[in-house]
């Protein structure tokens, strides 16, 4: 694989990573284009195949990790599977573009220990556990039982931030966005302009 660089940012659910990531998108001196990934839970809402995720069966995911089609993977949940295919960064590469990933924590990871010159690993850290609840509840996109799952591994995740290579403490979104510009800009070699 050749190409551009690679902008990991990972968090707990709620923590605000993909308002981040899809700031960073509108700023045209970056040259980012994002990584769809791959996954086998079901769409929810409006989401499209190829925009929001590649879509496919526990089966199909299966067989591309037979084949190995990913650069990284993870079984997140029981039958739900997400992960990054060769492919789409190939594609992007091919385009010329940085590559950014709103990504799962472990997945993040796997790919700055593949690519660890040409990868910017950030942890995006929320307020706390109680204002990640807050913020999962709000979307009202999941069931309760699904958000403990997710607040029960958003500990885990907390403790591996240290493992990243720069931690973004979202308290104040604007300030967190200002952060994340000039953390990327100063990687990618661009200059962010005020």
């Amino acid at each position: 694989m050749e190409g551009g660089k690679l902008i990991i940012f990972s968090a707990p659910s709620g923590s605000g990573k993909t308002t981040i990531v899809r700031h960073l998108l509108g700023c045209p001196e970056l040259n980012l284009a994002f990584s769809v990934s791959a996954t086998s839970r079901p769409r929810r809402g409006k989401e499209k195949n190829k925009e929001h995720y590649y879509f496919m069966s526990v089966s199909e995911f299966k067989n591309h990790i037979k084949n190995e089609d990913f650069l990284e993977w993870e079984e997140v949940y029981r039958d739900n599977f997400y992960g990054t295919l060769k492919s789409e960064v190939e594609r992007l590469w091919a385009e010329g573009k940085n590559v950014i990933f709103d990504i799962d924590v472990a997945g993040g990871l796997r790919i700055k220990k593949k690519y660890p010159d040409r990868t910017l690993a950030v942890f995006v850290k929320p307020p706390s556990v109680d204002e990640l609840k807050i913020r999962l509840k709000k979307r009202s996109t999941e069931s309760d039982d699904k958000i403990n799952m997710r607040i029960a591994k958003a500990s885990v995740e907390l403790a591996t931030a240290p493992q990243f290579d720069k931690i973004i403490k979202n308290y104040d979104l604007e300030v967190a966005l200002k952060e994340a510009e000039n953390l990327v800009a100063d990687f990618v070699g661009t200059t962010k302009e005020d």
